[in-house]
């Protein structure tokens, strides 16, 4: 008790000069501040927990945002700042604000609190199932130049703080049923320094091993699903270019599961009689299958999946190509992962099980590893395949990653790309879920080796300056 009184009277205490403190480190603050609004959402509801006078949740975006802090000084010093948000003087281990967020912050609070694993217990009230929660914290290894800093009068001392490893949080995360599914590192030099410190904390910063000496340590988690799975509606979209011997079997071999089962063909520019097929087979299965049918105007894959969802129904969306190599019979194992909460944006992986003969060509297998590689430390989680054209994302989701699509931009002719960035951008858990890959029955591959294996690369350094070095 006499532990949590000394820290309120010297948060009461720093209120006085907080606003002034922070325009002095105005780096330092603006930097966290733009990190975490990276990953937050113009419809997002927001809860900062820890909010002090308010600066980061008044910054960031997002429509219904709640901050709350244990000293009533930093709350009237907020709500003077900020009078048209909601703050309200409460402690983080007894909290009760009768309502769920879609991102919950704490940034720099672990080490002040007395007991985290019961502030966790309270955070995870406030979630409901596709709660996202970001917490920040300081890399224990900076601890002696903290110190030193507080010596020398750099930085305001302070009681002394919890120095939580970030196993430690981990754990306490585990145990309070919080799944992390990311984890990240930034910022080598927190103070303005012309031109080194953008060097260093855009670039340096994001390589490995300097990585590990970074000052802040983010860990993304989620409510680890406790609950059944729901039941959804799915719409499957099958972009056909070429593939007139597929289209029956991709209606035959693909099964009904969830609340129903929406087939969605979009034909584009095909050579043979594609159309001709897609129209049959709709008209044979009328009265047995929902099948719609499109053709789409512009070019690409990526325009033909576009085209599919804008015309489906279905609470979940996914991508079936119509060579039929990832087998349709497998798809309700996707729909099994994304309705279980295993993830919110399952990527289909191809690289796992021995590869059928004549299924990949060895050039395309070397290419889909590298990529995997390179998109994998890209994106901050495990990416075996990247183009694997089965991919399966909620319609809200989608409907959220169009909205930032202007951040990226309309620069994939695949698709598979504008999907897995505009899921990292809006703090989706990727999943991979392994699949055999089947060597063709009916047409050629649309894959040109080396032309599209340029415009990935081109596609990865491009992606690099808007998710690692920004």
């Amino acid at each position: 008790m006499l532990r949590k009184e000394n820290k309120l009277r010297y948060f009461d205490k720093i209120a006085e000069d907080r606003i002034s403190y922070r325009k002095k480190h105005k780096y330092y603050w603006n930097y966290l501040t733009s990190y975490c609004d990276y990953f937050i959402h113009d419809s997002n509801s927001i809860l900062e927990i820890g909010c002090g006078s308010g600066e980061l949740i008044s910054s960031v975006k997002g429509t219904h945002k709640t901050g709350i802090d244990f000293s009533e000084v930093m709350i009237q010093k907020a709500r003077l700042q900020f009078p048209e948000m909601d703050f309200r003087c409460m402690d983080a281990h007894t909290m009760d604000l009768n309502r769920k967020f879609d991102v919950i912050i704490l940034s720099n609070l672990v080490g002040w609190l007395d007991d985290v694993q019961v502030c966790l217990q309270q955070v995870r009230k406030h979630c409901h199932p596709r709660t996202r929660i970001i917490l920040t914290y300081y890399n224990f290894l900076w601890e002696p130049l903290i110190k030193f800093s507080e010596f020398i009068g750099i930085k305001k001392k302070s009681p002394e703080q919890n120095w939580l490893s970030q196993k430690d949080i981990l754990n306490l995360l585990y145990l309070t049923d919080m799944e992390v599914y990311r984890r990240q590192r930034n910022m080598l030099i927190p103070v303005y320094i012309p031109v080194l410190s953008w060097l260093f904390n855009k670039y340096i910063a994001r390589l490995p091993l300097f990585n590990l000496l970074s000052l802040n340590q983010h860990v993304f988690a989620r409510p680890a699903n406790c609950g059944e799975e729901m039941k959804y509606t799915v719409s499957v979209v099958i972009p056909a270019r070429n593939e007139s011997g597929n289209i029956e079997n991709a209606v035959l071999r693909l099964p009904e599961f969830g609340a129903g089962v929406e087939i969605i063909f979009v034909e584009g520019n095909s050579t043979d009689d594609t159309w001709e097929k897609i129209k049959e087979i709709q008209q044979k299965y009328k009265d047995t299958r929902n099948i719609k049918i499109a053709r789409q105007s512009g070019k690409g894959k990526a325009d033909a999946v576009r085209k599919g969802f804008s015309i489906s129904t279905g609470e979940i969306l996914m991508i079936l190509d119509a060579d039929l190599t990832v087998p349709p019979e497998k798809i309700p194992k996707f729909y099994d992962a994304i309705a279980r909460g295993k993830g919110e944006f399952i990527n289909g992986s191809r690289l796992v099980y021995p590869l059928e003969k004549n299924s990949m060509r060895f050039l395309n297998m070397l290419g889909n590893k590298f990529f995997s590689h390179a998109f994998t430390w890209l994106l901050e989680q495990p990416i075996k395949d990247t183009l694997c054209g089965t991919k399966v994302i909620f319609r809200d989701d989608y409907d959220r990653l169009v909205s930032n699509r202007k951040f990226f931009g309309d620069f994939d002719p695949f698709g598979d790309f504008d999907l897995l960035f505009g899921a990292y951008k809006l703090n989706l858990k990727i999943i991979d879920l392994p699949v055999r890959y089947q060597e063709r029955t009916y047409g050629d591959t649309n894959i040109s080796r080396f032309r599209h294996g340029f415009i990935l690369l081109k596609m990865w350094f491009y992606a690099a300056g808007k998710i690692k070095f920004w």
